[in-house]
């Protein structure tokens, strides 16, 4: 099958198309109280925030976390999680976002670190599943890069070029795992990292999605 002639975007969830920070800093702190840590704000977790986990956890333990408080912080963070997601929403614009960029004749996918088998089901029931030609979230255990599953990701779009693709996303390990594969990368401020921790990966840093996605065409003209 030969490689697609438009454009590509491989969108990010958590933080990127779903606006879901509050449940993130919720779940966070409900996970550092497992180990007697104090709660931090959601400007100190976009400052300190890094992938994989267990490093993010280190910068505020002063070590990396036992297997066992991994276990323990990791179980807490997904349950918390769950229970509160149900109050958030998609970010302001996706839905015309989406709709313009499939219309244009292009095409889309998500690849997420969030759960697969949640992942599709939440998708789904936001009415937006049609606008992807894949939709991916991480099978395995949680806390580490999106690299390799990006690979995958892209070896499943059988039809898209990596060089005609661009990763949009909220966190630094985004742009690693487009970089990974040969694609370009913008990264929003809107969601896990502040634009300070954003701007030193070298890529486009934007405020909106609405301008990720103009930078994406940019990008992959």
């Amino acid at each position: 099958m030969g490689k697609q002639v438009g454009a590509h975007i491989v969108w990010d969830w958590n933080g990127t198309l779903f606006h879901d920070n509050d449940a993130i800093i919720g779940a966070t702190n409900a996970a550092f109280a497992e180990l007697g840590l104090d709660p931090i704000t959601m400007e100190q977790y976009r400052a300190m925030y890094c992938v994989p986990v267990p490093k993010f956890y280190e910068r505020l333990l002063g070590r990396l976390p036992t297997d066992v408080e991994w276990e323990v912080m990791d179980e807490t963070f997904h349950r918390y999680y769950t229970e509160h997601r149900v109050r958030c929403g998609l970010t302001e614009g996706v839905a015309e976002l989406l709709v313009e960029w499939r219309s244009a004749g292009r095409s889309q996918s998500i690849l997420s670190m969030y759960g697969h088998e949640e992942l599709v089901p939440l998708v789904r029931g936001f009415g937006i599943e049609e606008h992807f030609i894949r939709v991916d979230g991480r099978t395995g255990p949680s806390g580490g890069s999106k690299a390799e599953h990006m690979v995958r990701h892209i070896e499943a779009l059988v039809s898209v070029d990596p060089a005609r693709t661009v990763v949009i996303g909220d966190a630094a390990d985004d742009a690693v795992a487009a970089l990974h594969v040969g694609a370009r990368a913008v990264l929003y401020t809107g969601g896990s990292h502040g634009r300070a921790s954003l701007e030193g990966v070298g890529v486009p840093v934007v405020d909106t999605l609405g301008e990720a996605v103009a930078e994406a065409e940019r990008l992959a003209a």
